[in-house]
């Protein structure tokens, strides 16, 4: 009996003398069990966003992944999936309830089978614009809800007629650069060559 004090210290089993009666005891016992066998499976829900890190480059499609383990009794019916992003100007939702907030924008949608787990997003001819982190939320009918831990989108500029990339321009104005370096120190270095040849056949002769 003095051992169950020390098991349960938040209960009001009195304890006269070291001992407790049986009965307390068997009280203060019964209502810690249920809650240990019949402990709801959706607690222990996850979501999912793999990769971390994502990029595109202007005009392509994206698919930003967001999986989540349903128990099987769980009403996908009952499943609120909600998607958002963060960027530099504030949160911005973009599908809740399953479904697309902008009725107009067909560009943004969930492609993912909810029944399988997968929540997915697809994002059609992105822009510069749509770069930031994006979340996949999942409300349970009880009201918990399991975010995952984000997709950071990055978006690529195309520019040219050909889609050239930024960076490759970028490395391109490096080289150019580079070799106008050279030409300058060419024209430069090409007067002091002519004296130094010249004086190499002034001593030949002399």
């Amino acid at each position: 009996s003095t051992l169950l004090f020390f098991l349960f210290p938040g209960t009001d089993v009195a304890v006269s003398g070291g001992s407790a009666s049986k009965e307390n005891a068997a009280v203060t016992h019964i209502p810690a069990q249920p809650s240990l066998v019949t402990a709801p499976e959706p607690w222990h829900l996850s979501v999912t966003q793999t990769p971390a890190k994502e990029k595109a480059k202007e005009g392509e499609t994206v698919v930003l992944n967001c999986h989540f383990n349903s128990p099987q009794h769980l009403s996908l019916t009952d499943l609120m999936v909600k998607w958002y992003k963060e960027d530099e100007k504030g949160k911005m939702d973009l599908l809740e309830n399953n479904v697309t907030i902008f009725p107009n924008n067909s560009r943004v949608f969930m492609s993912g089978d909810l029944s399988q787990g997968d929540a997915s997003l697809v994002i059609l001819n992105v822009t510069t614009s749509d770069h930031g982190i994006y979340f996949c939320e999942v409300t349970l009918p009880d009201g918990k809800v399991v975010t995952g831990d984000g997709t950071k989108l990055r978006i690529r500029r195309a520019l040219g007629l050909f889609g050239i990339e930024e960076s490759i321009g970028t490395i391109i104005g490096v080289v150019a650069a580079g070799i106008g370096g050279v030409v300058v120190l060419i024209i430069i270095l090409t007067p002091q060559l002519r004296r130094c040849v010249l004086c190499m056949r002034q001593g030949s002769h002399q």
